[in-house]
């Protein structure tokens, strides 16, 4: 059983900040302030997520200073140092038009433009430089990039995504 599978990564406990048990998070999100008021997080403990009811918090940037109930000392707090955040799905900010969060859109229908239906999203291959969306055509592996201008629709009612991949890209990989 997957421990981690009904949350997501929010970030990390990064250092502590002063002398009296308060910690650093890195929030690892594109909109920090939308978890500027949290009241709780999962701390992945010897991978297991164990929670922490946070007493105050103030956001600086991406950067959230908290301090947790029972974390009252630089030694209690020196020990969540470098461990994950992780909060549950369901607190995910919700996202409307083509915005979309990429396990939101895993078994989709992919629909080109051009080409027409394409077959579900498989997975989301999150590389460092592109985000690519894996589809299987006829059993032929298809990548396509993930960025504003190929996305043209996401229907959550029908689970479609409508896309117009660039030029000759699922040609590449179906004519292989």
């Amino acid at each position: 059983m997957d421990v981690f599978k009904d949350y997501f990564f929010l970030g990390s406990v990064t250092r502590l900040h002063g002398y009296d048990g308060m910690l650093q998070l890195f929030l690892d999100v594109d909109d920090s302030e939308a978890y500027e008021d949290l009241q709780m997080v999962f701390i992945n403990i010897n991978q297991g997520l164990v929670p922490h009811f946070i007493e105050s918090s103030s956001l600086k940037n991406n950067k959230l200073i908290v301090r947790f109930q029972d974390v009252d000392s630089p030694e209690k707090a020196q020990r969540l140092v470098n461990k994950e955040l992780y909060l549950p799905l369901s607190a995910l900010p919700k996202l409307s038009g083509n915005k979309f969060y990429f396990h939101e859109v895993i078994g989709f229908h992919l629909v080109d433009k051009v080409f027409g239906e394409l077959g579900e999203v498989s997975d989301i291959l999150d590389y460092p430089c592109q985000a690519l969306m894996q589809v299987f055509h006829e059993g032929k592996e298809v990548l396509i990039p993930l960025n504003d201008p190929v996305i043209l629709k996401v229907d959550r009612t029908r689970r479609k995504l409508f896309i117009e991949a660039p030029e000759g890209l699922i040609d590449m990989y179906l004519n292989a």
